[in-house]
């Protein structure tokens, strides 16, 4: 795979591989003994580290706490006097600087960016333009397939170029020319939320990466600026925001607000979707159920599987939260433990949503469940800013694979998932 050249972007001209493909976008898995140890903690070891944790009357301090019941993860998430995210170091790398409200404590800047956002990312926008687009999309790459004389697709680039072509779009950030964005914005993502280790190769592309994205943007909003003619996308609506009010937004708040959503939002389809459609071919009567919900245009049932299934394989095992202050957790239990302030405690929503205490079952697979016993995008102050963007669309981004007759693994070994780290990498799969 190609590195980062000194625009920062990768060129669009790739050799092979299609500018999608996981050759072309993800960085080489780790090899050796560090490869091996990462896939399974991934698939076995945490799953298992965690029911120990959930198991036991008190909680375990391992140099950091995990947090693993649904009560414990819950009462973090909802405590941001007490706890605050892990993000500002790495986030300030790549912005440049700029605060950004992925960051932020529940602050007046907090809540004017948030606020101002919302008016140009519109929740009308999902029924009106993003679930028409991504059922076209999903319809179109899927028939292409089949009118190629293929009949395989692969699922990981399917979810990846629906998502990007869809976001791209929609925010108001193309290509710069010549190059690609995919593999660009994944490096983004990786330095602010999978690199536990600090990977200074991946620094070294950051660091090139980063400040030729906001470069770009800016170009993007002089250019919308001299034009003078408002496109209907998030860029533009910015551009309109601020010729109405100045005050409302500045250039660096309107290029800091897309370069965290388009780095922070279309990376994590490609990862969870793809492993939702693992889960369902697993089990035959959940693939069963979730073809005939998408065949019968039966969304909210389709909803249901999806998000079931990927409670089984959720895009993190854990998020990281720092306290404040000494903090307690589950006070006036016998799991009662307090973390030092400045201190790390891992909040592990993949193990509360296999909590048997709030989950009924949750070793069994059940698409009808009630919606708080999934914790897919996080609760209260920093939940997921498009959650309802992905509670509607991703699901959808199945829903033209789902219809087909015969769905089924490709032959061999390319007919299960493969991982790339953290990453999603390749899953084919046959139709008719």
């Amino acid at each position: 795979m190609q590195q980062a050249t000194s625009s920062g972007v990768r060129d669009a001209n790739s050799p092979g591989a299609s500018r999608w493909s996981s050759e072309n976008v993800l960085r080489p898995a780790p090899g050796g003994i560090k490869g091996w140890l990462m896939a399974f903690a991934l698939s076995t070891g945490f799953p298992l580290l965690f029911r120990l944790l959930r198991w036991l009357p008190w909680n375990l301090r391992l140099g950091v706490v995990f947090a693993t019941r649904y009560d414990e993860v819950c009462e973090i998430f909802r405590n941001d006097a007490a706890f605050r995210v892990a993000y500002g170091k790495k986030l300030h790398v790549i912005t440049g600087g700029e605060p950004f409200f992925l960051s932020m404590d529940d602050t007046p800047q907090y809540r004017h960016d948030t606020e101002a956002l919302r008016k140009a990312v519109r929740v009308s926008d999902i029924p009106a333009r993003l679930i028409p687009e991504v059922e076209r999309l999903g319809e179109q790459l899927v028939n292409d397939a089949i009118a190629d004389g293929k009949g395989q697709i692969e699922v990981v680039e399917l979810v990846r170029r629906i998502t990007f072509e869809l976001y791209q779009s929609y925010l108001g950030i193309p290509d710069p020319p010549g190059a690609a964005l995919p593999a660009s914005l994944m490096r983004l993502f990786e330095f602010q939320f999978a690199d536990d280790f600090d990977d200074p190769e991946l620094r070294k592309e950051v660091d090139v990466v980063g400040p030729a994205l906001r470069s770009h943007i800016d170009t993007l909003i002089a250019a919308r600026k001299t034009a003078g003619v408002v496109q209907d996308d998030v860029l533009g609506r910015c551009v309109a925001m601020q010729a109405a009010d100045p005050a409302s937004f500045s250039d660096a708040q309107i290029r800091t607000s897309l370069l965290g959503l388009i780095y922070g939002g279309p990376p994590q389809p490609p990862m969870v979707v793809p492993q939702a459609l693992e889960q369902l071919l697993r089990r035959p009567d959940a693939l069963k159920g979730a073809q005939e919900a998408a065949r019968s245009a039966d969304d909210k049932l389709l909803a249901g599987f999806v998000f079931e299934a990927m409670r089984f394989d959720p895009v993190a095992p854990f998020l990281r939260r720092v306290a404040k202050q000494d903090a307690d957790i589950a006070a006036g239990t016998p799991r009662a433990v307090t973390i030092p302030r400045d201190k790390t405690v891992l909040v592990a929503a993949s193990s509360a949503m296999m909590d048997e205490r709030r989950v009924p079952n949750p070793t069994q697979f059940d698409p009808n469940r009630a919606g708080d016993q999934y914790i897919h995008f996080g609760l209260d102050h920093h939940q997921c800013f498009g959650i309802h963007m992905n509670n509607a669309l991703l699901p959808l981004m199945l829903k033209a694979l789902l219809k087909r007759q015969n769905l089924r693994r490709a032959p061999g070994a390319r007919g299960k998932l493969s991982k790339r780290g953290p990453f999603a990498d390749q899953l084919w799969v046959a139709y008719e």
